[in-house]
């Protein structure tokens, strides 16, 4: 496969055919003239052919990337539009919507709360609540803060019915979010109550990915803080990192420079709103960039510490990192980290894919480094085929040989 690619872009190459600007968009406003994306530096020529070939394969108008290095960004590139209709050029400045990466900040605002001795790991969250939070199938086994973190409280899956109705442009409140929503949301009797969202299995039991687990972390957040979630991110995570640009919400960012959500289908992108999906926004719609979110990447590889600035202790984090069911099993879980177990090597982070949002963030320990992706599309006919996510893997890899080749 790797030898089909390089023959490509060698062939376009020698033609004279230009891949800058990656996905180059379907719809072009006529009136509007075509601005040139950013050129790579000569070094990364190769590089940047290969990286905006997978781009077009995939179907993805714009990617942010970054490499870091110990406590340093040491490179960085976009490609493409971000916004196609008015050709306005990705950098790496430009917001993209994390989806799943968002669990990584709001695991951390938990686990700050964790630090000041507000709670233990294995206390049942009930002590906590203002409502019972228990398995139906299981009413007597308690549910704990770990399990919620490392998705293994048996909450097994999202009514996507009441998940599509919080779906809205703009992004404003839901009423009642998060209390009592949640609690109508999670117990028998509720209004927005569904038993398929509880497996049949006892909670600590089984490793299920629950979006509404993030949730009831960010709830977790306010009850311990008694402050806002979205606030208490703000002073406690985003402000001493400098992610001056980063915000939950749409009202918190400069919805000019955030990328525009996008889905490929019958040969064209689709062009969605900027929205909200406000019972899971902690779980879901964190928009950041490459810049900023690379601050908080540096802590959590760095004992959390950036710039001299510490938001987690070191033993914090390397418990947030640590895989927290078998140790066998090649993929697992942390606090809110994806942990591989690879046999030679580790690696951390997360990957995350929405409406108009594929995202992959990897860090591998050992060598000190980190390769972070960012795009703003899903594509509705390739999805199920793997595709996006084989050319996102393959870019991954390329960005992790250039890091071993950087001074």
């Amino acid at each position: 496969m790797m030898k089909k690619l390089v023959s490509i872009i060698l062939i376009c190459v020698l033609l004279g055919v230009t891949l800058q600007g990656s996905s180059l968009p379907v719809i072009q406003k006529k009136d509007t003239p075509q601005q040139p994306a950013p050129v790579p530096v000569r070094s990364d020529f190769f590089l940047h052919m290969y990286v905006s070939f997978l781009l077009r394969l995939a179907h993805k108008p714009s990617l942010a990337a970054g490499i870091i290095r110990g406590d340093e960004l040491v490179w960085s590139q976009a490609y493409g539009y971000y916004d196609i209709e008015n050709q306005k050029v990705a950098t790496t400045q430009t917001l993209y919507l994390q989806a799943s990466v968002s669990k990584t900040v709001t695991a951390t605002a938990l686990m700050q709360l964790y630090e000041q001795g507000l709670f233990r790991l294995d206390d049942d969250v009930n002590m906590y609540l203002p409502f019972s939070l228990r398995n139906p199938n299981h009413p007597d086994v308690p549910i704990t803060i770990e399990m919620i973190l490392s998705h293994r409280s048996s909450l097994a899956d999202d009514n996507l019915y009441w998940i599509a109705l919080s779906y809205i442009p703009g992004d404003p409140d839901v009423e009642g979010f998060p209390y009592p929503w949640l609690m109508e949301y999670l117990t028998p009797g509720g209004s927005a109550y569904s038993s398929s969202i509880w497996s049949q299995d006892e909670p600590g039991e089984k490793y299920y990915y629950a979006n509404i687990g993030f949730s009831l972390v960010a709830y977790l957040v306010e009850i311990l803080s008694h402050q806002d979630f979205n606030e208490y991110c703000k002073e406690h995570i985003f402000q001493p990192l400098q992610m001056n640009s980063t915000g939950f919400r749409l009202r918190d960012v400069n919805i000019e420079n955030v990328a525009v959500p996008y889905e490929y289908k019958n040969n064209g992108y689709f062009r969605h709103p900027q929205y909200g999906i406000h019972v899971l926004y902690p779980a879901i719609t964190l928009r950041t960039s490459i810049e900023d979110y690379s601050h908080f990447i540096i802590a959590h590889m760095n004992d959390g510490v950036w710039n001299g600035v510490r938001i987690l202790n070191e033993s914090t984090v390397q418990l947030m990192h640590t895989a927290h069911f078998s140790p066998t099993d090649t993929y697992n879980y942390g606090y809110g980290w994806q942990v591989t177990n690879k046999p030679l090597k580790k690696t951390y982070g997360h990957s995350g894919g929405y409406v108009g949002a594929l995202d992959l963030v990897t860090i591998v320990p050992a060598d000190s480094t980190a390769v972070l992706l960012f795009s703003n599309a899903l594509d509705s006919e390739l999805h199920s085929t793997r595709m996006e996510w084989n050319a996102f893997n393959a870019i991954n890899k390329a960005l992790f040989q250039k890091a071993k080749r950087l001074p």
